[in-house]
């Protein structure tokens, strides 16, 4: 892979808070156009990488290169911030509280228009009904406030703001997560389409080997920190060598499965072996 292609370098990422280390010595690539999956169970350091590389945590230490600029420290000036804010977006997992409830989505994604790209209004609308047409909104649900919307629509607006500052990476921290199995098949399937439309580059934040495998073309699997495997996302997950990657793919129901529920005592039994028993 030619190094001119790499959108995103991340090397020797860490990060410690106080005596807790979150993140360890974590280092992938992604290219242009490309797609990542963080894989992991809570805890395991994923949602702290995708923090660090949209700014929000400082890494302890490590660098992180995106689209050739170092963004290893925080933005020193609001420019700066904006600057980046061009290069690497990121959608949140609820989008009930992701959204300013007193903006339309016409409005939020009319404000990433003005702060980044400062264009006139007739080209700001214009832009506005391309990305709303993009993400699959009509006019009412454009000019809707979030609370006329459902939970898809609002991950919709989420989706095509982020979009507004027109990113070369986008990541995606568990965005459909909160969604139901039909809402959430349909959000991938725009997902997919962008990315072939618009070139973005994606980091899929999830515990979800599902969504993983439908949306990402690498996959890295972190456990306690540290990142223990790592490969095509086919490969990861069909052929999984560590002894966590393989217990991870052994909890996804198969057909046929059932859940079971632990037997549980009859009240008289609880009062027969109660405390004074």
């Amino acid at each position: 892979m030619p190094s001119d292609n790499i959108v995103l370098e991340v090397s020797g990422l860490r990060k410690e808070f106080g005596s807790l280390v979150a993140v360890d010595d974590v280092t992938f690539a992604i290219p242009s156009g490309g797609s990542l999956a963080i894989v992991g169970e809570s805890g395991s350091g994923k949602t702290t990488i995708a923090r660090m590389i949209v700014g929000l945590e400082r890494a302890t230490r490590g660098t992180i290169t995106a689209c050739g600029r170092d963004r290893s420290r925080p933005a020193r000036s609001a420019r700066d911030r904006r600057h980046r804010g061009r290069e690497v977006q990121i959608v949140f997992q609820d989008p009930y509280t992701s959204l300013d409830p007193r903006q339309t989505a016409e409005r939020a994604i009319d404000e990433i228009l003005r702060l980044h790209h400062g264009f006139d209004a007739d080209r700001r609308q214009a832009r506005i009904e391309q990305l709303t047409d993009l993400v699959g909104l009509d006019s009412r649900q454009a000019r809707a406030l979030p609370r006329a919307l459902s939970g898809g629509q609002r991950q919709r607006v989420a989706i095509a703001r982020a979009l507004a500052a027109e990113p070369q990476i986008l990541i995606l921290d568990e965005s459909v997560a909160a969604l139901d199995v039909s809402i959430q098949a349909q959000v991938l399937n725009l997902l997919a389409d962008i990315r072939d439309e618009t070139s973005v580059s994606y980091i899929l934040i999830s515990h979800d080997l599902a969504v993983v495998r439908q949306l990402t073309d690498e996959a890295i699997v972190m456990y306690r920190g540290q990142l223990v495997e790592q490969g095509p996302t086919a490969q990861v997950l069909d052929d999984p060598q560590h002894p966590y990657t393989q217990r991870l793919r052994a909890s996804v129901p198969r057909p046929g499965w059932k859940p079971t529920r632990r037997p549980q005592e009859s009240p008289r039994a609880e009062q027969k072996g109660g405390p004074h028993g």
